[in-house]
């Protein structure tokens, strides 16, 4: 009997190695943060990349969510994602925690002062939405009303449809991660969209292979049971995709590792 890949590493067998399925090419890009230019430049890359696999491959294009705040093209980047449809291409898009950052505050203008700390800012101003620094709350209502306005009703379905999960072959692909000890098809969105310490320094195995971003490191982020790819691109100018064909990944970058 052929034992699957996952019973392998449930066993502690040392001959698993994650697959994606055979004949499939899967690219994931990490946390692009309004920064329209990165995501541009790698997906470049990644187009060429794919131009020299076999003409009958299947390709998927992973993006891991946080499109927006920080960087400062936000609009700018949702316009790309909305319009991005490339033949031959399976495309999807997930959900981050920024990008429900920003629902949250069209939702309650009490989160203002939070959402602007960690970039909330940079995305009104990309929306021609002058941020304030005040803690009048009427002022920000005004602000949110304004914005509320400002956001097309194209960008309001998007950030509001987004998936938090997809999986292909052994591996996972969600925007923070997963909860130790709950089966992948259990995790909360608050969770998939949030989770940090007790996912990070987690060495239980997931069922899958998690590939996440939303903690930002210097390089990629490999560990027997998730991959990391969030490389602090709105800073760094470093975004980071991984690339995963049969039992083999390797990383395409905007900037030399």
């Amino acid at each position: 009997m052929v034992l699957g890949n996952w019973i392998k590493r449930a066993l502690g067998l040392n001959a698993f190695r994650p697959t994606v399925p055979d004949g499939v090419c899967v690219y994931a890009v990490g946390d692009i943060h309004g920064r329209l230019d990165l995501m541009t430049a790698l997906l470049e890359k990644i187009w060429a990349d794919a131009d020299a696999l076999p003409a009958n491959t299947s390709k998927t294009l992973i993006f891991l969510g946080d499109y927006v705040d920080r960087g400062p093209q936000s609009k700018q980047v949702i316009d790309y994602l909305i319009a991005l449809n490339k033949p031959g291409w399976d495309i999807i898009k997930l959900a981050g925690n920024h990008e429900y950052s920003v629902l949250e505050f069209l939702r309650n203008p009490e989160v203002y002062a939070s959402w602007r700390v960690y970039g909330g800012m940079e995305t009104l101003l990309s929306y021609d939405v002058r941020p304030v620094m005040t803690t009048d709350q009427k002022e920000i209502a005004r602000i949110q009303q304004e914005f509320a306005a400002k956001l097309p009703l194209e960008h309001l379905r998007f950030l509001s449809d987004l998936p938090y999960s997809y999986s292909v072959g052994d591996y996972f692909f969600a925007h923070a991660g997963a909860r130790p000890g709950l089966a992948l098809d259990k995790q909360s969105a608050e969770d998939l969209l949030w989770i940090r310490d007790e996912f990070l320094q987690s060495d239980q195995w997931f069922e899958k292979v998690v590939v996440h971003g939303h903690t930002p490191t210097e390089r990629p982020a490999i560990r027997t049971n998730r991959i990391g790819i969030d490389t602090g691109a709105y800073a760094t100018n470093r975004l980071t995709s991984i690339k995963l064909i049969t039992d083999h990944y390797s990383f395409l970058t905007t900037y030399d590792m």
